[in-house]
């Protein structure tokens, strides 16, 4: 059963309640294909979103995340859905969990859960690479491949959202195993994630142990000597140059590690398209071999005699504090191993009380669903919902009970603490007070002193530059002869423009008039029967134009009504139109062509 929030959190989302709901009553082959609606309920909420937020919050607190990560590890080939459901539930995994803020216990989600969804992922990811590489049929190797392409951009989202995680995925053995493979799609994707890590966090390989740090690069390498493909010697070879532009410690690694590298590269790869990138980590091999050369040596000198020195000096002290040594290692050896065994103790006490809380509940479960059944079984039936009436009233009443007593528990404690604060503030400002009262007492006072204001000589020479400053620019005066032409000209041209538009706009309506009176026509001649079905009818239709209007309108008036006395179930997909609104399909059905105001709408 998933664990249900507390109450003093916010209403949970109720498509998540009733998910949960059901993949906890439901058997464990149909529970795969019940996570999948993750997929729509995260999709509602545009992403970034507080609603998405709170939405990924409940999926956790209702443990579905939890059941998504533990699906990743069966064997879908015996499940319904198979592997494009395993590959889907990582996709929905990864996007759970970028962006959740889990606020209860933030340790355990990132210290073990995050861990746990990257292993899960690499795990998945090394079964469809496994089955991708048996598989004969194309369609099926296409299949698997494209699964196998979702984890890997499903494991890229994940650590692109927790940083920390690229160090989880480089250490991981199942990322290892991935990589070292002569499938070249497989390998492909693989080193592309391998080149994300390197985007997103540029000093992770030095984060690493040195064994994982030299398994890489030892596979990174022997993919540039072992195969011919251009493909896997271009990502090769980006992979290198990213090491070395990053860190000037792995370059030389590269150099003392890797001999004959640059020789392999300048060989076996030039012309191959990607020369670009191929010179420039040729490049900074070749900077870094030329400068360590002289280097070395001297370093290699100085580092004897300190070794040497060093060495001397640690025998020296060693012998002297041998038996303080072997006393101190033996006491803390005994306080590990203590310490240790506590720790087992503890961690068994905790798991079996774990274990038999857990049978308990399902006990206590198992009871009150026959208790139930049983008080059911015994009530008539039109008693029932009365029953079901209490017992939700009783649980209410329980559940708000608990609340309660929550709510008064943490005021208390909210109260207590704020009592000190507010006691401590009163006891600084009392202090505070009393020094400000001293400094006050001990401050003599200054005599006032009137303020500054303008002498007449300050004055006179400001009035002297206002003065100057307007002789220097004038303000620019107009005619009143000017003025009133000017009005008379913009008159005129107003009146042009106001008769002129009046004259455009009377065209305008005349042109109009006369394509509707020949679109008109046009229908008619169109809709006409032949000369030997002419009626009299059909000749007072050419002969008056109010009659087909009148038809016309009368077809349009029928059809807003029929609409207007449809069931509530037709108007389902109109539910955020307005009321007075018709479809197009509808009147477009009934009325064909329909002229108004001059206009064909077709």
């Amino acid at each position: 059963m998933a664990n249900a929030p507390s109450a003093g959190w916010a209403a949970a989302d109720p498509r998540v309640l009733a998910l949960a709901a059901q993949v906890t009553e439901s058997k464990e082959q149909d529970i795969p294909l019940l996570l999948l609606k993750l997929k729509g309920i995260l999709n509602s909420a545009s992403l970034g979103s507080e609603e998405s937020k709170k939405i990924k919050q409940d999926i956790y607190n209702y443990d579905l995340t939890q059941y998504c990560m533990l699906v990743l590890r069966q064997d879908h080939s015996r499940l319904r859905g198979g592997w494009a459901t395993a590959a889907q539930l990582a996709e929905i995994l990864s996007h759970c969990c970028v962006g959740l803020e889990v606020k209860e216990d933030p340790e355990e989600f990132h210290n073990k859960f995050l861990p746990s969804a990257i292993d899960n992922l690499l795990f998945l990811g090394r079964r469809l690479q496994a089955r991708f590489i048996r598989t004969i049929k194309d369609k099926e190797k296409q299949d698997f491949l494209h699964w196998f392409q979702t984890v890997a951009d499903a494991i890229c989202w994940l650590f692109g959202g927790h940083i920390q995680l690229a160090v989880c995925v480089l250490q991981n053995d199942h990322f290892l195993q991935l990589l070292i493979t002569d499938d070249t799609e497989t390998a492909i994707i693989t080193m592309s994630i391998l080149h994300n890590i390197l985007r997103v966090n540029s000093s992770v390989l030095l984060q690493v142990d040195e064994e994982t740090l030299h398994s890489i690069l030892d596979e990174l390498v022997y993919k540039l000597s072992s195969t011919t493909n251009p493909v896997i010697g271009n990502v090769a070879t980006k992979l290198l140059l990213l090491v070395a532009k990053f860190c000037k410690q792995l370059v030389k690694l590269l150099t003392t590690r890797y001999k004959g590298l640059k020789g392999l590269l300048s060989k076996q790869w030039t012309g191959k398209g990607f020369d670009r990138d191929l010179g420039q980590l040729l490049d900074l091999l070749y900077l870094e071999q030329s400068n360590g050369k002289g280097e070395m040596q001297r370093q290699h000198q100085a580092a004897c005699i300190i070794q040497a020195t060093w060495r001397g000096f640690q025998t020296r002290k060693r012998l002297k504090k041998l038996p303080q040594a072997v006393t101190t290692l033996q006491r803390s050896f005994r306080a590990k191993r203590e310490q240790e065994l506590q720790h087992l103790k503890k961690q068994k006490e905790d798991e079996a009380l774990k274990l038999q809380m857990q049978l308990q509940r399902q006990r206590a479960m198992r009871l009150f669903h026959e208790r139930q059944l049983a008080v059911l079984e015994i009530i008539h039936a039109s008693q029932v919902n009365k029953y079901m009436e209490e017992m939700e009233g009783k649980s209410a009443l329980t559940i708000q009970r608990f609340w309660r007593g929550y709510r008064a528990r943490r005021n208390f404690h909210q109260q207590r603490q704020s009592l000190k604060e507010y006691k401590a503030a009163v006891v600084i400002q009392r202090a505070a007070c009393k020094f400000l009262e001293k400094r006050r007492r001990r401050r003599p006072l200054s005599p006032w002193k009137d303020p500054k204001g303008l002498t007449d000589e300050r004055r006179l020479a400001l009035q002297q530059k206002v003065d100057d400053y307007i002789k220097l620019h004038p303000a620019s005066q107009m005619s009143e002869e000017i003025s009133k032409e000017l009005h008379v000209q913009a008159q005129e041209k107003l009146a042009q423009f106001l008769l002129r538009s009046r004259l455009d706009q009377r065209a305008a309506q005349r042109r109009e008039t006369l394509m509707a009176q020949v679109n008109t026509d046009v229908e008619l001649l169109m809709n006409a029967p032949g000369l030997a079905e002419a009626t009299e009818k059909d000749l007072d239709v050419f002969m008056s134009r109010s009659i087909p209007v009148a038809t016309k309108a009368r077809q349009s008036h029928n059809t807003m009504l029929k609409y207007t006395r449809w069931p509530w179930w037709k108007k389902l997909g109109d539910e955020f139109e307005e009321d007075d609104v018709i479809p197009d399909d509808a009147l477009h059905a009934e009325l064909g062509t329909l002229f108004i105001g001059g206009k064909k709408s077709f």
